[in-house]
């Protein structure tokens, strides 16, 4: 009798990895497709910030690159358009330091409402998320995927705690469950809860059923900061 429960339940493991796999392909053909698709788009894109910038005087990068971790722990570098200040990262060390009511805000949410560091052409590129549409460029090289859990900063993971193991097998994605569920109005505690859901029931069509809420979401311009 035990011996037909053990070979129940090693067939049942060999079906989910075998599933596992062919969802891997298939998101990972689907990522392919549809990142060629968005940097054919991003092109002009470019063009458009980079008059916006100089019209609005401001002369820094167009991109902003930053470490992120990648799926089972890797680095890897994401692109964004800039949508903050040159020295951003400088003036929020000081204000964590100074500030005792924006340092508490900051570790619970990661981000705050009405930043001061963010430009003129950053508010729109945010309010319309076109800011993370250079990271097609990311899911092309493989680093992430259209849809998985947030990238997270390597200063985050000991706060990740338990949830790291989890979240880092999977690639990080454009969009995801917590870009759909309140996005920046979450705690990082809630994302961490909503990536480790992600990571438990994902599947093709749950994929397709996020990106379409991803669609709705963006054109309400919901949670966006």
């Amino acid at each position: 009798m035990i011996n037909g429960e053990n070979a129940n339940i090693n067939m049942s493991i060999k079906v989910r990895e075998n599933n596992i796999n062919a969802y891997r392909i298939f998101k990972r053909a689907v990522d392919i497709l549809a990142s060629i698709i968005g940097i054919i788009i991003l092109c002009p894109l470019i063009v458009i910030v980079f008059i916006a910038n100089k019209i609005s005087r401001d002369d820094g990068p167009i991109f902003f690159m930053q470490k992120r971790i990648g799926e089972n722990g890797k680095p890897f570098r994401l692109y964004k358009f800039r949508t903050m200040v040159v020295n951003a990262d400088k003036i929020l060390m000081k204000k964590l330091k100074d500030d005792k009511e924006f340092r508490e805000k900051y570790l619970s949410y990661r981000k705050v409402e009405n930043d001061e560091r963010i430009t003129k052409i950053g508010k729109i590129l945010r309010k319309t998320s076109l800011d993370e549409s250079p990271q097609f460029i990311n899911v092309l090289k493989g680093d992430m995927s259209l849809v998985g859990p947030r990238p997270y900063l390597f200063r985050e993971i000991k706060d990740m705690g338990e949830y790291y193991k989890y979240i880092i097998q999977c690639k990080p994605g454009i969009t995801g469950l917590w870009q759909v569920s309140g996005r920046n109005r979450n705690t990082f505690n809630e994302r961490l809860i909503l990536d480790l859901e992600y990571y438990n029931n994902r599947n093709f069509i749950y994929d397709m059923k996020l990106l379409f809420k991803t669609f709705l979401s963006v054109f309400k311009k919901e949670g966006a900061m």
